[in-house]
């Protein structure tokens, strides 16, 4: 039986109120997200925290019965785990304070690592929301945008590949822009750190 399989027989048996069961799941997992976790955040206290409170989140989503990852347990508690890392940083933006000391040196800022981890998990996540987002557009929208965005193609190879004038090609970009940054407001998406 494979693991996808137990995990879902595990979360159907915890659902049917077989307590054990979610203690077999978290022990199942517990060393990758852990390690995940603490990958983004380089801490020890602050990993336990934001483990306990993926955990949590975990119990009380199955215990309202808004459990539907069609059997992917791991991922969505990964997913889980994720977005609470980008909340952590989200609500300590945490840059290093230096009390006017003379020996600032901006390399040790550069090369810490929680600050570059900290910059490529919103970056992730903005690239994420974006990508999210255009799968809302129009198909000839969208096909432009990632032809232009993704794939670096030039209007007129788009408008050739495309079969349209490279004018048509332009005005759909321009469409594209425009409804992604409604798209964007609309879902309230911070597309900055």
């Amino acid at each position: 039986m494979d693991q996808e399989l137990q995990d879902s027989c595990l979360v159907a048996s915890y659902l049917r109120g077989n307590e054990k069961a979610l203690e077999v799941l978290i022990n199942r997992h517990s060393q990758r997200i852990y390690s995940f976790i603490y990958s983004k955040v380089y801490n020890r206290d602050i990993t336990e925290d934001i483990f306990q409170d993926t955990f949590i989140k975990v119990i009380r989503t199955l215990k309202r019965g808004k459990y539907n990852e069609e059997g992917k347990f791991l991922p969505w508690v990964m997913r889980i785990a994720h977005n609470l890392v980008i909340d952590h940083f989200r609500k300590n933006s945490r840059m290093p304070k230096f009390e006017g000391s003379d020996d600032f040196n901006i390399f040790s800022v550069l090369g810490d690592p929680s600050l570059n981890a900290e910059k490529q998990i919103i970056k992730d996540q903005v690239e994420h929301d974006v990508r999210r987002l255009i799968c809302e557009l129009p198909e000839d929208q969208q096909e432009v945008l990632i032809m232009r965005l993704y794939k670096d193609m030039s209007f007129k190879e788009i408008a050739d590949k495309t079969g349209v004038s490279i004018n048509t090609a332009l005005g759909r970009m321009r469409y594209a822009i425009i409804n992604l940054r409604k798209l964007v407001e609309k879902n309230n998406i911070i597309l900055t750190n």
